[in-house]
């Protein structure tokens, strides 16, 4: 076997290639676009290189065929987020042979390694976590647009190599209307407490324009931000001039009601992000968004092949979750669903096995878990303790109770 560093313009075909041939027989595998995985590796389109690096390699077999791939990436903000410099493993594919899943994994971790690193995530994105991150271990089936998938067998290769859980993501499912075209609604309870705060006094509802863009970003980033730094030294917050490049990608997909915001006295405090699953657009191009396959899309998005939309990203201010905000959003886009009969399924991913308060929300709703994702830590410094994310986050917080009350 050999390991080859994706350095030539034949490489990266490769790298890309090789996931076609492995997955051409499999029903449930959608290719995602080329380009999309080649700017992950730009680094003129990729932020996280401003703090971090990235390398990747194919790896091929004594006739010189491609059998396996893999990327290792450092980000030394998320590094420095761990107890201990942490790196990352991602866009691991290879045929079902141990000895070349051991090869790549040791190519990954010595590189990491010779950089300072002593701990390895993956499979896990050189970016934002709502792309390519983790492995899936349940709930075989064609996945939403950014969620990995991957064959069986590799959830022994890592287990077997030492990687261990560090933490779990849920994918929920929601039927938006039933076989017969009808829409079908909250449970009882839910339903009437979204309603009855939908009619409070200084309550509205919004939903996102583009002429008006930069408003609904900054509000996105003040809801977010404000909701999701309970992780702390784990959490990176949202940029608005990043978070306005993010939206540019997918505007041609993106529907300005399935965005919708919720107000009081005209100050935001909740927002709720849907988009239409790019997925099953992307089923038919094989990659490609050459001209042929540019008339493919814009045919497919006229003719509404897109029925089922993912939650993405949402939040809700502190002070107002537990009030049944979560509930109202989702009231007043069902109102919205009446309009769009072509939507047919909700897909909420994902929550992270550390919060409990939005799995339940999600369940409230009448969400349905359907797929497990598991983010996988090796420790390459086999001295250092491995602990969960949860523990970690319960571990980090009592060491910061006990400063305060010294300084107290």
């Amino acid at each position: 076997m050999q390991i080859i560093e994706v350095l030539t313009r034949n490489d990266r075909r490769e790298f890309i290639n090789f996931s076609k041939r492995l997955y051409k027989d499999d029903p449930f595998w959608i290719c995602p676009l080329d380009s999309e995985i080649e700017s992950i590796f730009d680094p003129s389109k990729n932020h996280s290189f401003e703090h971090g690096k990235a390398i990747r390699w194919i790896l091929k077999d004594d006739r010189n065929k491609t059998i396996g791939r893999v990327a290792a990436f450092i980000d030394d903000v998320r590094s420095k987020a761990n107890s201990q410099p942490t790196g990352g493993l991602g866009f691991f594919e290879v045929i079902e042979n141990r000895e070349a899943a051991f090869t790549i994994f040791d190519t990954a971790r010595t590189w990491l390694a010779s950089n300072g690193i002593e701990a390895m995530d993956g499979p896990i994105n050189f970016g934002e976590n709502d792309n390519h991150w983790g492995l899936l271990i349940d709930g075989f089936m064609q996945q939403g647009y950014g969620m990995p998938y991957n064959m069986k067998y590799y959830r022994n290769f890592f287990e077997e190599y030492g990687f261990k859980n560090y933490f779990e993501q849920y994918s929920y499912h929601r039927e938006v209307r039933n076989e017969k075209g009808e829409i079908t609604k909250f449970p009882d309870r839910v339903w009437k407490v979204a309603e009855w705060l939908s009619k409070r006094p200084g309550y509205s509802f919004r939903h996102f324009e583009f002429k008006n863009a930069r408003k609904y970003i900054n509000d996105i980033c003040e809801i977010y931000n404000s909701t999701w730094s309970f992780l702390k030294d784990d959490f990176t917050p949202l940029i608005p001039d990043i978070l306005e490049e993010s939206l540019k990608k997918v505007k041609p997909i993106i529907d300005e009601e399935t965005v919708i915001f919720i107000y009081l006295n005209d100050k935001p405090i909740g927002f709720w992000v849907l988009l239409p699953d790019l997925n099953q657009i992307l089923q038919h191009l094989n990659g490609k968004l050459n001209i042929c396959n540019m008339i493919k899309f814009l045919y497919y998005r006229k003719t509404h092949e897109m029925t089922r939309l993912r939650g993405v990203v949402g939040g809700i201010m502190h002070s107002h979750q537990n009030s049944g905000i979560e509930a109202a959003i989702f009231y007043h886009l069902y109102q919205v669903f009446h309009k769009k009969p072509w939507v047919k399924e909700l897909e909420l991913s994902w929550v992270g096995d550390y919060n409990p308060k939005m799995m339940a929300s999600n369940v409230s709703i009448g969400g349905i878990k359907m797929k497990t994702h598991c983010t996988y830590r090796y420790m390459i410094n086999d001295k250092l303790k491995f602990m969960r994310f949860k523990d970690e986050m319960t571990e980090r917080q009592q060491i910061k109770k006990e400063e305060v009350e010294k300084i107290e």
